[in-house]
This record gives structure tokens, C-alpha cells and sequence, in this order.
């Protein structure tokens, strides 16, 4: 591993996205086989989560890939309060947990280690190997390429409307978590929003909006459209009200 990063860490990037995306597609599909949901991915995500911990540490990336304190003071940043808003619309506007109680567990425990996984690799490890040739290129391919990832989910039985939502807020949400860890320097707001964002879609069914859409699928694009309202909303403040740029380590 530490002689394909220091040779290219863009190369170093693209093989650990392939393998977090087709480890997580065949992991769901071994879910699926025995009937427990989030079980393999649940081992996988772990799995994972410890081999780059490991790898990390060892070659002492930490600030590199932005695992420290942010540089801009939390009241600059609203104290994220934006972030929590935006995982929390399902939640808000219907609770309803949405599996049984041991494939929630399972559930919580995987997407808190998806959060951690997929910020280090889009974020972290592609973002900045591409940011030392070009900053522009390394922002809008970090955040594009972590919402069209999402398109995994058509091969897992998503329809086609419900897999073109979650990559339209996915996107939306990829511009301002780079934006975030580029005015921050920290990778750590952006790895909780993330973690949280992904555990609630568990425990809310945002059944108020599809009652006023008139449809599950109406309900859906509201959702995402209030979602993303808030995170266009709260890019425009980081953008605006907060430093110009941050030496990123």
C-alpha cells in the first residue's frame, strides 16, 4: 500500500474507491442471501476502517488527510449547526425507525464506519492527491465523483428515480464538505455530519413530505430538495464568511 501511495496517491484513490464500492455492493448482496441486513457491511466496513486506521497512523497521515483540529474557530462555522440540521430532515418531519431491531444495530454500527471510510477516500486520499496539481480539478472531482458513487445503488435493486435522487444530494453535499475541509483544514466535522447523516436515514421515513407531496416518490424529491436547499445555503455562508484559504498540510 505505501509504495502505490507514495508513488501516486490519485492511483492510490482510485483502487481504494473500487474496492469500497464492489467490497460494498457484494457485501449487501451476502446480507440479502442470509437475511440479516448490514451484516457483511457491517464486517466489511470495519474490516476496512482498520486497515487504513492502521496504514494511516503508521505513516503518520493524520494532518495530511485532515484528521486534526479544524483551523477556523467552530463559532466562524456556525458551529456546524447546518450539518445536524440537513441529516436530520427524515428524521424531523416522520420518525419511524425503518428495520428491525438487530438490523438496526447493524445498520448504525456500519454507516458510522461508512462515514469515516467514504470522507478519507473522496475527501481525503483523491481530493488531496489531486489538489497538488490542481485545487479547481480536486473540488468539483471530489465532490462529483462521491455523488455519482451512488450509482452502485441501480445494480442494487434501487429504482432509477430513487438512485438519481441520492446522487443530486449527494453532490450538493460533496461541494460543501470540501469546501468545509479546504476553509477548515479538518476532516472531522465533515466524517460526523457524514456518520450522522447516514445512521438517521435509518430511524426517518420523512412521511409528513410524502403525505404533502401526495406520494412516496414526491416525498422523497422533497426531502432531498430541502436537504439540499440547506447545504446550497450553508456553502454559500462557508464560502462567504469564512478564511479565503487555509495552508492544508
Amino acid at each position: 500500500m505505501k509504495k502505490i501511495f507514495d508513488r501516486n496517491e490519485v492511483t492510490f484513490a482510485i483502487i481504494l474507491i473500487v474496492v469500497y464500492v464492489v467490497g460494498s455492493s457484494v457485501m449487501m448482496n451476502l446480507s440479502e442471501a442470509v437475511g440479516t441486513g448490514f451484516l457483511f457491511e457491517t464486517v466489511f466496513t470495519v474490516a476496512l476502517f482498520i486497515v487504513l486506521a492502521v496504514f494511516i497512523t503508521k505513516n503518520g497521515l493524520q494532518e495530511h488527510l485532515g484528521l486534526c483540529k479544524p483551523e477556523v474557530p467552530a463559532g466562524k462555522m456556525l458551529l456546524y449547526i447546518p450539518l445536524p440540521v440537513i441529516a436530520a430532515v427524515g428524521v424531523i418531519f416522520g420518525f419511524a425507525p425503518q428495520y428491525e431491531p438487530l438490523v438496526l444495530v447493524f445498520h448504525t454500527v456500519s454507516m458510522l464506519f461508512v462515514g469515516f471510510l467514504e470522507e478519507i477516500i473522496f475527501r481525503g486520499f483523491l481530493f488531496r492527491g489531486m489538489a497538488k496539481n490542481n485545487m479547481t480539478a480536486a473540488i468539483i472531482v471530489s465532490a462529483v465523483t462521491f455523488g455519482v458513487g451512488h450509482i452502485v445503488n441501480l445494480l442494487n435493486g434501487y429504482d432509477l428515480v430513487s438512485a438519481l435522487i441520492q446522487i443530486v444530494y449527494a453532490v450538493a453535499v460533496g461541494f460543501l464538505l470540501i469546501f468545509i475541509f479546504v476553509r477548515t483544514g479538518s476532516l472531522i466535522p465533515c466524517i460526523a455530519f457524514h456518520s450522522l447523516n447516514n445512521i438517521l436515514a435509518g430511524f426517518g421515513s420523512a412521511r409528513i413530505l410524502a403525505d404533502i407531496a401526495g406520494s412516496e416518490q414526491g416525498g422523497q424529491m422533497l426531502n432531498v430538495g430541502i436537504r439540499t436547499a440547506l447545504a446550497a445555503a450553508y456553502l454559500v455562508y462557508v464560502l462567504v464568511c469564512t478564511p479565503k484559504k487555509v495552508n492544508l498540510k
